[in-house]
């Protein structure tokens, strides 16, 4: 398919010949009167950011990429969500900034075409120049291509002194450069050889969290800084054979009492299963999970206590996630990251929740068996594994900055490789950033609380006796980059993170 048509009715055309094809294979495309020559190329890879202030920013979002999908963009990456001060004009409301990647047969123009029309019928008129609007879409970079006409500068004219920009476009790289279209985008940063350089002279990640650029994953109907603290899970099992407390709080007055404690002792984040997954755990049928958890998530959301704190279902249903969602949760968190149920992404995709996608190999039943406990190097082929589940997230539709990454200590593993991914959750976020800078910035959620390993290091048969080692564990994990910790005893944990957020903010700012 021609990727330069007549898209200009009158004269302004694109004249590509031999020469305008550097060392590099990079073409420079500048405007020429009355000449369209066709150039046949497969699909282009392409950037676009993307951004908003005025109206519900994060809809408009959404809406934006729904209409990009249907006018024949494919989007395969997303960058993380930042919510930034106003440049320019300040006098007006604070913005949300995004980038994605994608590939599209559009042409150039045809393409800037596409994303004006979508700006239009989002609402956005022509006024102030660099004033509040609903959506701004922008090409950031077309293939290997520089183009220069009268009404399109690719890249971006204004990108390299942008940080609010240059950080989204980050995020949808690997720290590997994969592709010679990838190479030919670092080529194009101007005073820096790569882009990686230009985001380190603009202030690189010490800009992120001050000078009033957030890194934020949208929940419920806010936006949360994830990074500003270390957030509190406690674990509410409406199970009869959990590890732990199975059977303690199968009726609704047990359920709701308990979740009234975790709350007081300063739990951010509530997790309802009612579904076992310990090892060898059977399975149960959707209706039994619901007819467990339904009745309790209705109840706790009736707590005055409730209000301003998050709700999260632990399932790998899809139908036991889409109604629970529907019955007030936040949240989604799979152990399996979607593999034990094919409709799991493309349900969460359309619910716009977070999704909290965790490794484990094979299933319950099966995730201890001698096969799935063989790794090379476990914190290496942790990161590759997780990244495929975040990636097959991300082709279906949930944004890197609605995913929340979970290593699934003790799934899978065996106590050598829990201790190992506890020292080496750099790691796993180094290896994931090879191929995804956004998907290695996603909060990273542990939860060692009373398992066996900890057992089996100290000793300790009975799960309630595990708590000082939990909490060892948890410092560890805070310690080593962890952003939320899912525990059942939630304030020895609390006291315990408190002291690590202080710790941190110290080294932070020595």
């Amino acid at each position: 398919m021609n990727i330069f048509r007549r898209l200009l009715p009158t004269k302004v055309g694109f004249k590509i010949s031999k020469n305008s094809c550097n060392a590099r294979g990079i073409y420079s495309i500048h405007s020429s009167p009355d000449c369209v020559v066709e150039v046949h190329s497969s699909e282009q890879e392409v950037i676009i950011a993307l951004g908003s202030n005025v109206g519900n920013r994060l809809q408009n979002f959404d809406e934006a990429l729904h209409l990009m999908k249907k006018s024949g963009i494919q989007i395969t990456r997303h960058a993380c969500l930042y919510e930034t001060a106003p440049a320019y004009v300040t006098d007006q409301p604070r913005f949300l900034n995004s980038a994605v990647r994608g590939v599209t047969k559009l042409g150039p123009h045809e393409l800037l075409g596409v994303l004006k029309k979508i700006e239009k019928d989002m609402g956005r008129t022509t006024g102030i120049r660099y004033g509040p609007r609903p959506i701004d879409l922008d090409i950031l970079f077309y293939g290997k291509f520089k183009i220069h006409s009268e009404i399109l500068d690719v890249p971006h004219e204004r990108i390299w002194e942008r940080p609010f920009v240059v950080a989204p476009l980050i995020d949808l790289l690997g720290s590997d450069i994969d592709s010679d279209t990838v190479a030919s985008w670092h080529s194009f940063s101007k005073h820096s050889s790569d882009l990686f350089e230009l985001w380190e002279k603009l202030g690189g990640e010490s800009l992120v969290g001050r000078n009033g650029m957030k890194r934020v994953l949208p929940v419920g109907n806010n936006l949360w800084d994830w990074s500003s603290k270390t957030s509190v899970m406690g674990i509410l099992n409406l199970t009869l054979d959990s590890f732990s407390d199975g059977g303690k709080y199968l009726s609704v007055e047990a359920a709701v009492s308990q979740v009234r404690l975790m709350l007081s002792e300063g739990a951010d984040i509530i997790d309802f299963g009612a579904q076992s997954t310990r090892p060898n755990a059977s399975k149960i049928s959707v209706e039994e999970e619901l007819d467990r958890l339904i009745p309790v998530i209705e109840a706790v959301n009736k707590m005055p206590e409730v209000e301003g704190k998050l709700l999260s279902v632990d399932t790998f249903y899809s139908d036991v996630a889409s109604e629970a969602v529907k019955n007030g949760v936040h949240l989604v968190n799979d152990v399996s990251g979607g593999r034990l149920d094919s409709n799991m992404h493309s349900v969460v995709a359309a619910l716009r929740v977070p999704f909290i996608a965790m490794h484990m190999r094979g299933d319950p039943s099966s995730m201890q068996n001698p096969e799935n406990l063989q790794y090379n190097d476990v914190c290496k082929d942790v990161a590759f594994e997780l990244y495929e589940r975040l990636k097959e997230a991300e082709l279906a539709g949930i944004p890197a900055w609605r995913l929340i990454l979970d290593p699934g200590i003790g799934f899978s593993k065996n106590t050598e490789h829990n201790l190992d991914i506890l020292t080496g959750l750099t790691t796993i976020r180094s290896e994931i950033a090879r191929r995804s800078l956004a998907l290695s910035r996603a909060p990273l959620l542990i939860g060692p609380s009373r398992k066996r390993f900890l057992g089996e290091v100290c000793a300790r048969a009975a799960a309630d006796e595990r708590d000082p080692a939990t909490v060892a564990a948890v410092t560890t994990g805070i310690l080593n980059g962890a952003n939320i910790v899912r525990v059942h005893n939630v304030r020895y944990n609390a006291d315990a993170l408190r002291l690590c957020d202080s710790l941190l903010e110290r080294k932070r700012y020595a």
